[in-house]
């Protein structure tokens, strides 16, 4: 660090945190925005550094002497926002006169407003709260010199862009704008043209590509097979701390309890929980009191956690690019971590295009045999007892009496008791285990009609009912890939529209010239009116209740433009 042509006062708080060596996005941008006042693109993952590079030279410029704002932060949740501060204000913790502050959501605005008016000097906020302080006319803007958009294509897909559009207006044009991002969507490349001048552009290993020390594996079994998986492989990782990422709300309580019942330390994070309960389940988790945590990817936005050393991903998402965040949460900070897939054979061509995407080959694993898991857990015991601290001063008034009772037993035979005694719930558990791998073959793909079933096809009965079951409504938007239309940014339309963050999505299909998305029933019923007057691209949209019927009898009468190109006899195929 002591290269990088930081102050001294600088220096020691960082040094304080245990910091000594910069990461690759810290060498490239410290000193470029130290020597330079520029705008600036980097493109890096998530974990790599980012808040100590733009954070250390935006705390070198602020001028201690004056109250007014000078930068502003803008992330894309909550979490992310009070870890931000929290770094920040550990960087500057020996230089005197300095004030951040923190704004955000779901917290009480009369504290925030009253920070503000004492005078702050750096703000970190996320874009609705600080959008409705600017209007209210609390938050002033217009005299900041360094502006800061973190995990832009997190904000972006989380629906908040016209709130930046909005907060961007407000702020003078001789401001320098840093924008960080994971990867790089139109939406943002948009806003880099539309209020950046001639950035600076840094991409920190290939451009949307994963991070280089993450492991990318992948295990193929039935749907109804998913959970049997899961408990398998977090056998086999007895040490296991990850986020285990699922597609659905309901999804995420079923895993979770399922877990909790088998005697895991997990729980869940989804958006029926309060504010209050979401902190709760986030403090037993950077604590290590739960070892897996259960969350679908609106929940789990911003989430910084440390030291992770895996992530499984019960379903893959969507938005392919979304499995970029995911992975990059572990292995960060120069660790190593593991990306774990549990897929089904229907995702190998999303499998493919993640591949692309991140610039990496997925290893195929076999789920593990009951008898690799019991020699896993019971060598991981042994250690566990090598290591164990012990507390003479507290056992060895006892061990008199414990050696009189055990000394009728061998050594060997002490061992086998203790093995069998701490051992005997995973051997009585896996001794009649199945082969849950899925077997993919050349007949099976053509002409297994209940694997056909499992795949699920979109108009059957059975697809209908399993969507039913999964709580989810159907929709129809008539607006597809020839609209530049894609799954992220159907994503952040929808989360624009309802003005709710909180909303699963469920499958989205984009067709030609129209698609298809669900939305959990709990939220459905606004959809429609939600996107009463809405445009994308400078259309006009039609949004309705998609009807779910065969192949062979598609008729979506309720949307006139598809009835007359099914009659001019296109080929275009309706789900």
């Amino acid at each position: 660090m002591d290269r990088l042509g930081l102050s001294e006062a600088v220096l020691n708080g960082v040094k304080e945190l245990g910091f000594e060596n910069p990461t690759p996005v810290q060498e490239q941008v410290i000193p470029l925005l130290l020597q330079n006042k520029t705008d600036l693109v980097a493109l890096a993952q998530t974990g790599t550094g980012k808040t100590a590079a733009y954070g250390l030279p935006i705390i070198e410029r602020i001028d201690v002497n004056s109250n007014y704002t000078q930068a502003l932060i803008l992330s894309p949740t909550r979490e992310l926002c009070i870890q931000i501060t929290k770094d920040l204000t550990q960087y500057a913790k020996y230089i005197e006169g300095i004030s951040i502050t923190a704004v955000y959501g779901g917290a009480d605005m009369n504290r925030q407003i009253k920070a503000l008016q004492k005078g702050v000097q750096i703000i970190v906020a996320t874009p609705g709260r600080m959008l409705d302080l600017i209007n209210r006319g609390i938050a002033d803007v217009t005299t900041i010199d360094t502006l800061v958009l973190d995990e832009a294509d997190e904000m972006l897909n989380m629906g908040f862009q016209e709130d930046l559009n909005a907060i961007l207006f407000e702020t003078p044009k001789t401001k320098n704008t840093l924008l960080f991002s994971a990867t790089m969507p139109r939406e943002a490349e948009k806003i880099a043209s539309d209020y950046m001048t001639d950035p600076v552009k840094i991409t920190i290993g290939k451009r949307n590509s994963g991070a280089e020390n993450v492991e990318h594996i992948y295990y193929m079994v039935h749907a109804k097979d998913r959970y049997l998986a899961l408990k398998r492989i977090a056998d086999l990782h007895p040490d296991i701390y990850g986020i285990i990422f699922c597609r659905t709300r309901k999804e995420t309580k079923d895993f979770a309890d399922k877990l909790i019942q088998d005697g895991y330390d997990a729980d869940s994070l989804h958006g029926d929980l309060t504010q209050q309960q979401r902190d709760s389940v986030m403090r037993k988790f950077r604590q290590r009191n739960l070892q897996m945590l259960i969350a679908t990817d609106v929940a789990a936005r911003g989430l910084d956690v440390n030291d992770l050393t895996h992530v499984i991903n019960v379903d893959l998402p969507d938005d392919l690019e979304i499995y970029t965040h995911r992975s990059g949460r572990t292995g960060r900070a120069g660790k190593d971590g593991v990306s774990i897939t549990i897929m089904h054979s229907r995702e190998k061509g999303k499998l493919r295009q993640i591949e692309k995407i991140i610039g990496k080959t997925f290893e195929h694993r076999l789920i593990p045999t009951g008898q690799e898991i019991c020699e896993k857990q019971l060598f991981h015991l042994i250690d566990k007892m090598q290591n164990v601290q012990v507390n003479h001063e507290q056992i060895d008034p006892y061990l008199p009496a414990v050696y009189e009772k055990l000394e009728s037993l061998s050594k060997e035979d002490l061992i086998k008791n203790f093995v069998a005694l701490e051992f005997n719930r995973f051997l009585e558990y896996y001794k009649d285990a199945q082969d849950i791998n899925y077997v993919d073959s050349p007949s099976r793909d053509r002409g297994d009609r209940r694997e056909r079933g499992e795949r699920g096809e979109r108009g059957s009965k059975r697809a209908r009912k399993e969507r039913r079951q999964t709580g989810f409504d159907r929709f129809f938007i008539d607006a597809g890939s020839k609209d530049d239309l894609n799954p992220g940014q159907l994503i952040s339309l929808i989360n624009r529209q309802t003005r709710n963050r909180d909303i699963e999505i469920g499958k989205i299909e984009i067709m030609k010239s129209f698609s298809f998305f669900e939305i959990d029933d709990y939220h459905s019923e606004h959809i429609v009116r939600a996107f009463k007057g809405a445009t994308f691209n400078g259309k006009k949209l039609q949004v309705e209740p998609a009807q779910s019927k065969s192949h062979k009898d598609e008729k979506p009468s309720r949307d006139r433009g598809f009835a007359k190109k099914k009659k001019r006899g296109s080929r275009e195929r309706f789900f």
